[in-house]
């Protein structure tokens, strides 16, 4: 009985010291709207989380925290404190952050969701240099240049038949044989059979990663599937498997009778990357166009002269091409086609006054950035004469100036940044 009052008080003492030290960092954290129980700030988002995070921004300033469901999570939409965060703390910064989804559709052993370790410099050594290096790049510049040829001789058809063009889906198709080429040897432009599931694939697994799982952001909710989502991913993880356990057996069968090699078999991360991101670019850049036509009539006159009319652009050209690479850097600027990097904190960062936790997710505003007056200048202009200017003349999108970031920064940047910057310039200056 006399063990009961200090029991008591011990146990009271432990409490009140939890819910101080609970107290203080909420204190250290960057400054938030007010949360609700359970849903944190989730009756503040609407479906574009990107614009819910800049109207939030604009009252709590370009750093601040958010909880979304259980998770912790800070967003910044400003250029400095994006350099500290995913410069000066690279290594702090180096996950992404992972879901049910996620982890079933890439057997929780994906190159772009990996924790930073051992396997993901590997996969990113064999990706930058027998993916992606210059010399592989080089040897399917025919492959890009035959598809290319047959996107413009599609548009030409039907321009002659005076037919209409979803430009949307012939984009993505085009962008879609490239990559599946690429890995796969297959192309993806046909109606029906296995060309037409694997677009469909690559489309289904694209939206399903950027979509929210209320069972992946509250926690009491982590056993129920209430939107469905674990009986969608579970019906697209199945074609999947069916899909890629046809596409290899038919490749080691052909490595067997000599007559094909593939040095991306395993890599089955790229199948659905690089398809959406880079047609979205284009067309948005063709929008644009459309709707500035003395822009318009510029990029045709430098082609004109630089290419002449005899031929269509190549890859070789896109160096000489100056104005064309400005359209293409406004159109990242405008419409970013990823409009928020997500990252993850490995260990506990401090950025000024404030204290990240360790396990927060990082969000940076990529659209917010650009639409920052405080940065640019008629930032909701599609104005080319900003990057043409002596001051910005020498921004570019490969990571190194964080108010324009198409492509990420960092260890986790995207390493597709040179093929795309080789197809989108040459795309874009073939349909002008």
């Amino acid at each position: 009985m006399t063990l009961q009052p200090l029991i008591f008080y011990v146990s009271l003492f432990i409490l009140s010291a939890l819910v101080l030290k609970a107290i203080k960092n909420l204190r250290r954290l960057p400054p938030r709207p007010w949360a609700l129980p359970i849903v944190g700030h989730l009756h503040l988002l609407g479906p574009s989380l990107h614009h819910s995070f800049h109207k939030l921004s604009t009252r709590y300033g370009p750093l601040m925290s958010i909880r979304i469901g259980s998770v912790l999570g800070v967003v910044t939409s400003s250029p400095d404190v994006t350099k500290e965060l995913l410069k000066t703390n690279d290594v702090t910064f180096a996950a992404r952050n992972s879901s049910a989804a996620i982890e079933c559709l890439t057997y929780n052993s994906s190159f772009a969701f990996a924790p930073n370790g051992p396997y993901w410099q590997f996969m990113k050594k064999l990706t930058t240099v027998e993916l992606l290096g210059s010399r592989t790049l080089l040897q399917f510049l025919p492959i890009r240049t035959n598809e290319l040829h047959e996107l413009i001789r599609f548009l030409f058809e039907k321009s002659k038949s005076g037919g209409s063009v979803n430009i949307t889906d012939e984009l993505l198709k085009f962008t879609n044989n490239i990559i599946s080429q690429m890995m796969l040897s297959i192309r993806c432009s046909g109606k029906g059979g296995q060309a037409e599931e694997c677009r469909t694939l690559a489309r289904e697994v694209t939206e399903i990663f950027g979509e929210f799982n209320i069972s992946d952001i509250i926690w009491i909710f982590k056993i129920f599937d209430i939107q469905g989502f674990r009986r969608r991913f579970k019906d697209i993880h199945r074609r999947f498997d069916s899909l890629l356990e046809n596409i290899i057996t038919n490749r080691e069968k052909l490595r067997k009778e000599k007559k094909e090699t593939s040095l991306l078999l395993s890599v089955q991360d790229f199948l659905t990357a690089g398809t959406d991101t880079s047609s979205m670019t284009v067309e948005w850049a063709l929008a644009e166009l459309i709707n500035h036509p003395m822009v318009l009539q510029k990029a045709q006159q430098e082609i004109d002269l630089v290419v002449g009319r005899n031929r269509l652009v190549q890859e070789s050209d896109v160096p000489h091409l100056p104005y064309i690479q400005t359209i293409i850097k406004e159109s990242f600027r405008l419409h970013p086609p990823i409009p928020l990097l997500n990252r993850r904190a490995l260990e506990d960062c401090k950025i000024g006054n404030y204290i990240i936790p360790k396990g927060t997710l990082l969000f940076v505003n990529l659209w917010s950035m650009g639409r920052d007056p405080k940065i640019w200048k008629n930032p909701l202009e599609f104005q080319l004469e900003r990057f043409l200017s002596q001051s910005n003349s020498e921004i570019d999108v490969r990571g190194l100036h964080y108010q324009l970031l198409p492509f990420g920064t960092g260890r986790r940047g995207c390493p597709g940044l040179s093929l795309a910057m080789q197809e989108l310039p040459t795309t874009l200056a073939s349909m002008i």
